[in-house]
This record gives C-alpha cells, structure tokens and sequence, in this order.
C-alpha cells in the first residue's frame, strides 16, 4: 500500500519584548535559577496579571504579515494541568478568540512552491523548566522561564514531508526574525516546534491517528523525528495494529520518538475565559500603524527578484531566507544592478559557503558590499577572470590590503590580458608548437580544441582572457 504523511506544526516562538507577558520580570537568556521570577510569575495569593503591550504588539505584527485577521477583542483564558513547572496550576494562554487567525506561508521547496495555511496565532505565557541533572536523583524547578511571553503558531495539516515541514518552519523562523517580533534561537528555546505526525493511505482524504512530537529545537531533529515517527506509524498500520493517540519526544542520540504521555485533547484542559484580564481590544488605527511600519516582506522581495532582477523562485528563496543576507544582496546589487545574477551566485556561493565554515552570520563578514561589488564589477569589465577574483577574495577575506579590490588585483599580478594582439601572438606560438592537436581537431576531435585552449592559458600563467583565447583560437583554426 501507498502511504501518504500528514503534518501540522504547532510553533512557539518566543516575543523580543524585555519583560514577561503579565509581569515586569526580564526575559533575559543565562539567568541563576529562580532569579527572574516576580512575585506574579510565582502565582502568589493576590497577585494579578497586567498584559505586556509590547507582546500585543508583535503578535499583531505577525498576524499582518501573514495576511490574517486580527481579532478585536481577543480573549485570554487558563489551561488547566498539573505540572511541577507550572505555578498556578494554570496556564493563561487564548482559546476561543486568539489574536490572529488565518493566514498563510508561502514555502520554496526544490520541487516546487507550496502554500500553506495557518489556522491561528496566539498569545500565552511560558512555563518555567524542570532540572534533571546534578540533582543527586532528585529534579530542581526553575521559574525563570514562567510568564515569559510566546505566540504560538498553529498551522493546518497542510504538509506532506519532512522537507516541506522544514521548508515551513524555516520560512516562519526567517520571518519572525524579519520583522523583529522573536530572535529565533533555537539553542536557547527562543523557536521551538512541535510536529503533529499521521499516516493514511494515498488518495484518502480521512485522516489517520495523529502524534504529536514536542519540543524540537532544531531543523534536523524536525525532519528526522518526522521520518521517523510516519515509519514508525506505517510499521504498526502494516502489522495490522493501530496507532494510539499520545505525546512523543524525540530522542536524538538514537535518531527515535518514544513515548511522552498520552495526548490530551482541548476539553482535558478546561479551558475557560481567565477572570483576572479584560478582552484585548484593538483599535483599526494602531493596526494601520504597525502595518505601515512594516518593512517589505520576504514573499514580495522574492517576487520583486524574479522581477526586477530575474532571478529564478529558487534563488530569489535562497536569498531572502534571512534579512540580513538579503539586505547584503541588495546593497551590493544596488552598486551592479545589471549583474544581479552574478552578484546572487557568489553571495549564495563564495560568500555563503565561508559564513558557514567560519560559523558566522553575514553581519559579521569581513567583506563589506560595496566591497563584494568593487570585485564583481572587475570580473564584469574583463579586468580579472572568475578565477583569479577567488584569489583577490581570499585576500579581501583575509583582511589584506585594507580591503582595496584594485591594489590586490595590482600586488599580486591578476590582471587579465585582454589585448587582442597579444592573446593572438601567444595563440600563434602554441598553433605552431603543437600541430598534432591541430591535426587532430580538424579531423573532428573536439577535445583537442580545449588542449589547446589550455595551452594558451598555461603560457600566459592563466591571465588571458578566456573569452577571447576562444574566439581567437577558433578564427585561426578555421583559416579566417
């Protein structure tokens, strides 16, 4: 049988503001335990929540930047569980009204584009973290955590792969980030993802039993607890079982879910409006002016490369999946706008790949843009071959030179030999030592046609034009 996976993704990510949802304690990352827990976040007797604007805020941010309605008013209320991080016995998250519902993400993937839909955004509180280590067999509770705020981003079951789960939750983790609402660190649990995994057979539109697998902080565990776990629910369905609804985590070190808990469903929670906040209500103007203070978002600047620049879906993804790589592109291609591509393959290649070896963001990379742009416009104009600007960017990496693209070119002698007569008299020593391949490419052997040109390259210690050694070449060979 052809099996068909099913996924929805439930994402926390966690609001830039520096305060708590309900309390004035710091969300500050790195704290000693229980250090930042205000008498609020501790839930003691008679204390009472007062709503963070800031979180507000940047909730409605998102739910305009996804095309989504804003609900005015949207209405708090508490989750009911037990759990030892969680103070009040409650969590005030939204139910019934969220702030944002609807929406929906545009996703790359290499086969084709995809749009998926969220079902809604809402705002609640974090719970603090339990500690299992160094604990002498005994778990530490650590309330730091508690009340800091999170948008929790439901989206529908609308992927049908690990990679366009991933292709999904990176396009969320790149807009968060975007518009400035989250910082994205998944290291610090600043983006977490939760994956709602289900098989059914191909063709059917019933959906099968679904798992939930909590807390994935990173890319990589997203997609291979998801493979995992639909080959985990194909085995069980194969061997004529059936899937059991529960809670899973995924354990990396042996590339497995397992078993969490069973999986609850809304009415275990007892949701119910929370009687210590008023609805939220939001006026038409204050979303007219976070709307306007928006800045372009990354779905537009990918159509605005296709456009203007020419670029394909592909590339023009690549270079918006963060803002600071795509506001690298556009300051160097605002100094070579007639080189967009060009500039776009060695942002993506030569610049990309050594962020990456280097471990570092493009904020930090030592070639500025309008550096980048200096080098291009010299491989653009014939001054250095492709080649030899791979030379002069180890340098500019480097720091060599105070970063000066024509001194370098200069000081290590790779400037391209564009002369015609000189190509032309360097193709005549090479014709005239080397009549054997001559001999051979009129008698239709191709190959013999690329010695040549290589000889050429070799006697002029790789600065000849390669555009013109060809041309030149071939006009001699053909007796022109």
């Amino acid at each position: 049988m052809q099996w068909e996976i099913v996924i929805g993704l439930e994402i926390h990510a966690q609001l830039s503001t520096q305060s708590k949802i309900f309390s004035g304690a710091s969300t500050a990352y790195g704290a000693m335990p229980n250090t930042q827990a205000s008498i609020v976040d501790l839930a003691l007797p008679g204390v009472l929540p007062v709503l963070n604007r800031g979180a507000v805020e940047r909730a409605v941010k998102f739910g305009l930047a996804i095309g989504a309605t804003i609900n005015s008013p949207s209405i708090f209320a508490r989750k009911n569980y037990f759990y030892p991080d969680l103070p009040k016995g409650y969590q005030i998250s939204q139910y019934e009204r969220p702030i944002v519902e609807g929406g929906n993400i545009l996703i790359q993937t290499e086969e084709a584009e995809k749009n998926i839909r969220l079902t809604r955004a809402h705002l609640e509180e974090d719970a603090g973290k339990s500690l299992h280590e160094d604990f002498h067999g005994m778990s530490g509770i650590d309330l730091n955590r508690a009340g800091t705020p999170l948008l929790e981003i439901v989206s529908e079951p609308d992927m049908r792969s690990s990679a366009e789960a991933v292709a999904y939750a990176k396009s969320l983790h790149s807009l968060v980030r975007w518009i400035g609402i989250c910082d994205g660190n998944m290291q610090e649990g600043s983006f977490r993802c939760d994956a709602n995994v289900s098989v059914r057979p191909r063709g059917s539109d019933t959906y099968g039993t679904r798992c939930e697998i909590k807390n994935l902080n990173s890319f990589r565990f997203l997609e291979k607890a998801i493979e995992f776990e639909a080959e985990r629910q194909i085995d069980i369905l194969e061997d004529g079982g059936s899937v059991r609804q529960e809670t899973r985590l995924y354990d990396a070190n042996k590339g497995e879910t397992r078993t969490m808990r069973s999986k609850e469903d809304a009415n275990d929670y007892r949701y119910f409006p929370d009687p210590d906040l008023l609805p939220v209500e939001i006026s038409p103007d204050w979303i007219d002016q976070l709307r306007e203070a928006l800045p372009e978002l990354p779905q537009a600047r990918r159509e605005r490369y296709v456009t203007e620049f020419g670029l394909s879906a592909y590339d023009a993804s690549v270079l918006t999946g963060s803002r600071e790589l795509s506001d690298y592109f556009e300051a160097t291609v605002q100094r070579l706008p007639a080189q967009a591509k060009l500039c776009a393959n060695w942002i993506m290649g030569e610049i990309s790949a050594r962020l990456n070896k280097a471990d570092m963001d493009v904020a930090s990379c030592p070639v500025a843009p309008e550096t980048l742009a200096a080098l291009l416009s010299r491989v653009e104009d014939g001054t250095v071959s492709g080649k030899a600007a791979k030379t002069v960017f180890d340098s500019l990496w480097q720091g060599e030179m105070d970063q000066q693209v024509d001194a370098i070119i200069e000081a290590k002698g790779l400037k391209q030999i564009s002369d015609d007569s000189a190509i032309e008299q360097q193709v005549d020593d090479v014709l005239a030592a080397n009549a054997h391949l001559v001999a051979d490419f009129r008698s239709g052997k191709e190959k013999a046609f690329n010695a040549l040109v290589g000889q050429v390259m070799k006697a002029t210690q790789g600065k000849a034009n390669p555009a013109q050694v060809n041309a030149i070449l071939r006009k001699k060979l053909s007796g022109q």
